[in-house]
């Protein structure tokens, strides 16, 4: 047996597929469950050419897919939302780009207060999944991608471990560091859940606010660059400060 490597199915470091069977199992089961879900949506919904329904990945494909929902949201409100759901938390769980657009079409489809609402819901559920789902199978591949990136927020969650949420809303309401990678690595770096789930909720409302509301005029967007101008970004880095403030006077004090 060679060096890193470790019998009875165990993760083998280094490898070039560093999961275990069972691991893909529970990943694979987890797939399945998001197929399944859509399935159901799939097969409650009038029959229908449902061609544009795929992954937006810009503005116009988005529009397109706005432009054909809104003839059955009103109608099949129920099948929306549950569909919209699925797609959004199945993309948050395995890291998928592109829940921006998501972001954007809630704001068109339903509203800025009930697009909040719902982006912060499914943003949060999707986060939370793929955190469950990283304590299963998250460690070999961010040691695997990752490596440095790891070890250094390793080190940061260590040295605030004591406002630790204050420091978690800082990553949230900033981009100091990607969502995805947040909500990956932090069961490896043993962020207790109940700090992620707060730190999530309330961190997403200020960003999911002004994607949600820049949704109302999607027709308008030139670019997704449009979406944070400086005052956006500037009033999301000072929110961001003022949350870890407290981290950064109880380590001058001590």
């Amino acid at each position: 047996m060679g060096k890193g490597e470790k019998s009875n199915g165990d993760v083998i470091v280094g490898s070039k597929f560093p999961l275990s069977f069972w691991e893909v199992t529970a990943a694979s089961t987890v797939v399945l469950g998001f197929v399944l879900g859509l399935l159901g949506v799939y097969l409650t919904m009038p029959a229908s050419d449902y061609s544009f329904l795929k992954l937006p990945r810009n503005l116009e494909d988005l529009q397109i897919l706005r432009d054909h929902l809104e003839n059955y949201t009103s109608d099949y409100t129920a099948q929306v939302l549950v569909g919209y759901c699925m797609v959004y938390i199945f993309m948050q769980t395995f890291m998928i780009p592109g829940t921006v657009f998501m972001s954007l079409l809630a704001g068109s489809l339903f509203g800025v207060f009930k697009g909040v609402a719902l982006v912060v819901f499914t943003a949060t559920a999707g986060a939370s999944s793929c955190y469950f789902l990283s304590k299963l199978i998250g460690r070999p591949i961010l040691s695997s991608i990752w490596p440095n990136k790891l070890k250094l927020f390793q080190s940061q969650v260590a040295k605030r471990r004591q406002r630790l949420l204050n420091y978690m809303l800082f990553l949230r309401l900033t981009p100091t560091l990607p969502n995805t990678f947040i909500n990956f690595a932090s069961p490896i770096v043993d962020v207790p859940y109940h700090i992620f789930f707060l730190a999530t909720v309330i961190g997403l409302i200020p960003a999911a606010f002004v994607t949600v509301r820049a949704g109302l005029a999607l027709g308008e967007l030139q670019s997704v660059g449009d979406l944070y101008d400086f005052q956006s970004i500037a009033t999301l880095f000072l929110i961001g400060i003022v949350s870890v403030t407290p981290t950064l006077v109880s380590k001058s004090s001590s």
